[in-house]
């Protein structure tokens, strides 16, 4: 592999196509500015030629932005001849094994490595068992990064999110496994789903994900079914209940003539239609600010 080491202005370097990893302007970013500025840049930046000219950045782009911090406008590089799949491969595994990987540049990174894994020869299905003639590709990937086959499917499929959804994973508002099942629904139904979450300020939990996922299998989700399963109460909220129902402002508002054993459920229904209306009125909000802009 032909190497050259050289110093290449900033302006010159180029991101990776598909970086699957964030450069983060936080404490881990200003802990490297401060280290490039004690000792300077110890390792070069890896790099590739670029066909539009100029360069792109296999290994270093977090060097790169702490160089840009620090107002330096040059920087050391290794170029290296690399093929767009190589340059993958060792983008992807200069950087898995960092600590303070988002679950979303993990699904990225694995998907990534994995295509390129097809493309140089290896049969690989991203998001189910795959068949292969020897070995398994995310066997290759899991037995390289200590986890298990079905975990890198796991975070495969969270790239099947809409954005806003894998947000709320990388920010452990959704657990990973709901995340999962999440995925498997359509685009449509996941922002439907997205906006529920919103208004109703509820994330499914696992058993309540699989329900909404089998309902779209099936061809049966709707936004009110939807709905009633985000509403249902999940097994460590069904404690608090009573505690709710104590609260007088609450009690106030239901009518004597619901029984006790009714009363939450009576609850429920009425948070129902409440987002219902939120929902409507959201809507209207939307179409009419649509017209203003025409």
């Amino acid at each position: 592999m032909e190497e050259e080491r050289k110093q290449v202005a900033l302006s010159e370097l180029h991101p990776f196509p598909e970086h699957p990893y964030q450069v983060r302007d936080d404490d881990a970013m200003q802990e490297l500015v401060e280290s490039i500025s004690r000792h300077g840049l110890i390792h070069p930046l890896i790099v590739r030629v670029r066909e539009e000219g100029g360069y792109e950045i296999i290994a270093g782009h977090r060097r790169k932005r702490a160089c840009e911090l620090l107002g330096l406008t040059e920087v050391m590089v290794e170029v290296r001849s690399l093929s767009r799949d190589e340059g993958i491969l060792l983008m992807v595994d200069s950087n898995l094994q960092r600590e303070e990987l988002l679950p979303s540049e993990k699904g990225k990174a694995y998907r990534l490595r994995l295509e390129a894994m097809n493309r140089q020869g290896q049969r690989v299905d991203l998001t189910s068992t795959p068949v292969v003639s020897r070995l398994r590709g995310n066997e290759i990937l899991a037995k390289e990064n200590g986890i298990s086959r079905e975990q890198i499917r796991r975070y495969i499929r969270l790239t099947y999110l809409i954005p806003s959804i894998l947000q709320m994973v990388d920010e452990k508002r959704i657990a990973l496994r709901p995340g999962v099942e999440i995925s498997y629904l359509k685009t449509g139904e996941q922002e439907q789903l997205f906006q529920l979450m919103q208004y109703l300020d509820l994330t499914p939990s696992l058993s309540q994900a699989q329900h909404i996922r089998e309902r779209s299998h099936k061809g049966i989700l709707t936004y009110e079914s939807m709905q009633e399963i985000l509403s249902e109460l999940k097994p460590n909220q069904k404690e608090k209940k009573q505690l709710i129902l104590a609260d007088a402002r609450i009690r106030g508002r239901i009518p004597p003539s619901i029984p006790k054993e009714r009363q939450v459920d009576y609850i429920l229904q009425a948070i129902k239609f409440y987002t219902h209306y939120l929902v409507q009125e959201a809507k209207k909000k939307k179409r009419g600010e649509e017209r203003e802009e025409r």
